[in-house]
């Protein structure tokens, strides 16, 4: 069934509100759990529809999975055979299935997974997942929608430098050289806290791992790698969300559990906007003195971490719509993440899109209407854009949002807002 958030606009939002897992973290480590035969148990996972479709996806590789997301658990046994194919069927709605890529040709010599779907943001390349296990000595290239690759002699050490700081291309390739033959060094790769975290968990399961947080990893393999018990970092862009929700809706809301370091980009520019800031001793508290005029509007341009994560943007559209001035939005990573503006648009907001720029003029207060989620940072946006809206706003296509927020509207009500979940019976694609 078709579902929609029906969202009461002109509210503020006050209390606090817990963050859990890494959606973006517990996924590859799942992953990374293919690396070891015997039980891994994750901790604090995120109890959100993704990670069922990461589990059912191992499960098909031949992994026992057993999930308690209520208790922010999943208990991983890996055979010691495990498959080799990830099907389309599974893959094309999940991008983060890419990464049981390098996992599966180091552990078993082969990999055909299928090329990823997922969120309506822009193409993701795979050349630089290719190009990495290429150079550790894989054999790789694309037949009837899969990409295939094959390491029949294994894997050996070597110099990589990645032409971009790529996430996914820094985990697969990470993932895979750890029982790789020798020592490989990866430059310019990711330094995403969740690639931090992923290193952690793999340094526990036996791995040498030097400089992880860096621009440069040096692994040095290992012939055999131990299952692991391991705690998933906090969902950092979870935690941005909330902090943009407070500003938006120049609220006061304390994020339990988020941590600030994660966030500095975003969290400075709302401290610079005229937000309240500030550290507490369970997480971090954003938030809009009532009776103050708007925050001011300020400009945007989305750069890999530690700079303004793409994956925030949608929220900054957001902020900005109703925010005192106008501001510039700028996407540097993904060609297709504007489809935020033209819901908000929708709404009443004054944005003009212009390539990968968007110019934003705020207004103090949208107009409810129906608008659609294109994926799952952009449905949450348009939920928070409801709540500064007059009215009521119907928000579809919410399974994006529940791919990466666990019980969103709960979550939102109990900070005060008045939002529910109904049957869309005139949901579109």
């Amino acid at each position: 069934m078709r579902e929609r958030f029906r969202v009461v606009g002109e509210a503020r939002l006050v209390g606090e509100v817990p963050v859990v897992g890494a959606k973006n973290s517990a996924l590859k480590l799942m992953a990374v759990a293919l690396l070891a035969e015997g039980r891994t148990i994750l901790t604090n996972m995120p109890d959100i529809a993704d990670v069922r479709v990461m589990a059912e996806l191992l499960r098909r590789l031949g992994v026992t999975v057993d999930l308690d997301l209520e208790g922010g658990i999943a208990v991983l046994d890996v055979p010691g055979v495990i498959g080799r194919r990830a099907d389309y069927e599974l893959v094309r709605a999940l991008r983060a299935s890419i990464s049981v890529l390098g996992p599966l040709v180091a552990r078993a010599g082969e990999a055909d997974v299928a090329i990823p779907g997922g969120d309506a943001i822009g193409s993701r390349g795979l050349d630089l997942h290719a190009a990495g296990l290429e150079a550790l000595g894989a054999e790789v290239h694309v037949a009837h929608g899969y990409l295939v690759a094959t390491a029949p002699r294994g894997l050996r050490g070597a110099q990589i430098r990645l032409d971009f700081p790529s996430v996914g291309a820094t985990e697969n390739i990470l993932m895979a050289a750890v029982l790789a033959r020798g020592r490989t060094t990866i430059d310019n790769v990711a330094r995403e806290p969740e690639i931090h975290d992923i290193a952690r968990m793999l340094t526990s399961m036996g791995a040498r791992i030097h400089g992880a947080g860096t621009s440069r990893v040096v692994v040095d393999g290992v012939d055999v790698l131990s299952p692991t018990e391991h705690r998933v970092v906090p969902d950092r862009i979870a935690a941005g969300t909330w902090a943009f929700a407070a500003a938006t809706t120049r609220g006061d809301v304390e994020v339990v559990g988020g941590v600030a370091e994660h966030l500095t980009s975003p969290l400075a520019l709302l401290a610079d906007a005229g937000c309240l800031v500030e550290q507490t001793e369970r997480g971090f508290r954003v938030a809009v003195p009532e009776g103050t005029a708007r925050p001011t509007a300020f400009d945007v341009a989305t750069l890999p971490y530690p700079g303004f994560p793409t994956d925030l943007q949608p929220f900054a559209l957001t902020y900005n719509a109703v925010a005192d001035g106008s501001a510039m939005v700028t996407e540097n990573l993904f060609e297709a993440r504007f489809r935020t503006a033209q819901e908000l648009a929708r709404l009443g907001a004054d944005v003009q899109v212009d390539g990968h720029h968007v110019m934003t003029h705020g207004v103090p207060l949208l107009s409810g209407a129906p608008v659609q989620s294109s994926d799952i940072r952009s449905g949450a946006a348009l939920v928070v854009a409801g709540l500064v809206a007059d009215g009521y706003t119907l928000v579809g296509g919410i399974h994006h949002i529940d791919r990466g927020y666990p019980s969103f509207e709960v979550a939102l009500r109990s900070l005060g807002a008045d939002v529910v979940r109904e049957p869309d019976d005139e949901w579109f694609e």
